[in-house]
């Protein structure tokens, strides 16, 4: 893993803004990788991810000028926003994710204050595993604490920091990326429940196996309108499910059984397919679970594959990179279990690989998936690790 160079970035911090050094603090959160639930947060379902061993970190000071001073270590950028003029940021560039969660800390009541900002990351962009909700979860702990909050609710921060990326930055996103982000614990993965927000952790002792998560460099032109046309296949589905049963409020309340009996009223076939992976995806989950519970590695190995497999055939939202990369790597020595990550069509594959073949793997599944594609993909070996934080005194 890269660590930060504290004292590389503290002076260039200085070199940016002036000053002292005493006074600086330091706020992180990881990135995050789903394990296994994917496409049904937005059907009432049950995710299961976990922060990894990267992280996006901003070094802060407070201004004398009341303003927001803002540098990336790794962007030739400097930006001076005015508090009273952070509705002109809206939409999609670097900027606007930090200053779109110092409006969205305002608007929830917080008091925010001029800060001097200098970002460094390590999590890869448009990879998938949330660089962007990364920012905004340490933005939101950063300026939060920086301004007054004595007792910091990581839940909270997630969801205004959900808010941002919604209503500001104007990505349509489900609650689990900043939640992950916020919330990770060394060593666990997160239950979510994304109807309810209920949660609790789930063990993640990998013994002798590591997470290799695999990176296609397949850039996710399809990404963002492929996501909202399965989630309109998704809402037909559903609406056609409570013309039968109008109690049902979410594709995943419902168990394989109960679909069974009520999906010949889905008029539309692909519709019903769409649906039928929400369903058994969301039973998946809850093996999975068990199966970690229990120390069952091989089982929740398997339940990877066929969440890939699933994710391929039914929601149809893999492509040729992600189908070579999991693909292959459910063949290699050691791999007891590899699926996509993430929206799918580029981004990233999750596979777990016994530690002795981390090396052999990497070699081996590159390899063949240059060989199918052309493109060269980029592996990062992590574990679980723990959510946003203030990390001052550890850097120091």
């Amino acid at each position: 893993m890269i660590m930060m160079n504290y004292k590389a970035l503290e002076e260039k911090f200085l070199r940016l803004f002036g000053g002292d050094a005493a006074d600086i603090r330091v706020f992180c959160a990881p990135g995050r990788v789903n394990l296994i639930g994917e496409h049904i947060d937005y059907n009432g379902g049950r995710v299961l991810p976990a922060a990894i061993e990267r992280e996006n970190c901003i070094l802060c000071r407070p201004n004398a000028e009341g303003k927001f001073r803002l540098a990336a270590d790794d962007l030739d950028l400097f930006v001076v926003a005015d508090p009273a003029e952070l509705e002109k940021y809206r939409g999609k560039a670097w900027e606007s994710y930090p200053l779109g969660i110092a409006w969205a800390l305002r608007e929830a009541g917080y008091e925010i204050c001029g800060l001097d900002m200098l970002y460094w990351g390590n999590v890869p962009f448009g990879a998938g595993l949330s660089s962007s909700a990364s920012i905004e979860v340490a933005t939101a702990l950063c300026m939060a604490v920086m301004g007054g909050c004595k007792e910091p609710d990581l839940v909270k921060l997630s969801l205004i920091s959900q808010r941002c990326e919604n209503a500001f930055v104007g990505v349509n996103c489900g609650i689990m990326d900043q939640f992950a982000c916020a919330m990770g614990k060394k060593d666990a993965c997160i239950r979510l429940d994304c109807a309810t927000l209920a949660y609790d952790y789930a063990p993640l002792e990998l013994g002798d196996y590591r997470i290799v998560i695999g990176n296609t460099n397949k850039k996710r032109s399809l990404a963002d309108s492929k996501y909202n046309e399965r989630r309109g296949e998704c809402e037909t589905a559903l609406a056609d499910i409570q013309k039968a049963d109008p109690s049902v409020k979410a594709l995943c309340e419902l168990s394989p059984a109960r679909f069974a009996e009520l999906s010949a009223n889905i008029t539309d076939e692909t519709c019903r397919r769409r649906a039928l992976h929400c369903v058994e995806e969301n039973d998946r989950v809850n093996r999975s679970v068990a199966a970690l519970g229990k120390g069952d590695l091989a089982e929740f190995g398997r339940l990877l594959n066929a969440s890939h497999a699933s994710l391929k055939d039914l929601y149809e939202v893999t492509g040729a990179e992600l189908d070579a990369l999991a693909e292959t790597a459910q063949t290699a020595e050691g791999c007891i279990g590899s699926r996509m990550t993430g929206a799918g069509f580029g981004g990233c594959t999750v596979s777990l690989v016994r530690e002795d073949c981390v090396d052999a793997f990497i070699a081996f599944v590159g390899a063949k998936y240059t060989e199918k594609t052309g493109l060269v993909a980029d592996f990062y070996v992590t574990g679980a690790a723990d959510g946003a934080r203030e990390i001052t005194a550890e850097v120091r």
